[in-house]
């Protein structure tokens, strides 16, 4: 059985500029999984760089409101809210609330730093 603690997973800040926890990889760990799992913040005020991924990615809104911006689409986001990122789409997300933006990243195929590029 693999279990992953968030509080054990080290936190980076990610290409986007978000602070980042990756609880799964199958690169990293014996998951086997097709995709990568991680838990992200956004500070109120701030925002992602806009970038773009070779791969689909999931967003799910845990805690704070933001503003997600997918192409030329802008969508408000609140706790509960999953947004799917298609493939090579420029995206960033806003946080537009008072209190950490806080979101599950689900990256399909898992996600790869040469397929992460700023926008």
């Amino acid at each position: 059985m693999l279990v992953r603690r968030l509080a054990d997973c080290r936190e980076i800040i990610a290409n986007d500029g978000c602070r980042l926890r990756e609880l799964l990889h199958p690169a990293h760990d014996a998951s086997g999984l097709p995709y990568s799992l991680a838990l992200a913040w956004v500070d109120p005020g701030q925002s992602t760089h806009p970038h773009l991924l070779k791969q689909q990615e999931v967003y799910l809104i845990i805690r704070g409101s933001g503003v997600m911006h997918i192409a030329d689409e802008t969508r408000e986001l609140h706790p509960g809210d999953a947004v799917v990122i298609p493939p090579l789409a420029r995206q960033w997300i806003a946080n537009s609330g008072t209190e950490v933006l806080e979101f599950v990243a689900l990256v399909s195929p898992p996600w790869r730093a040469e397929d992460d590029q700023r926008a």
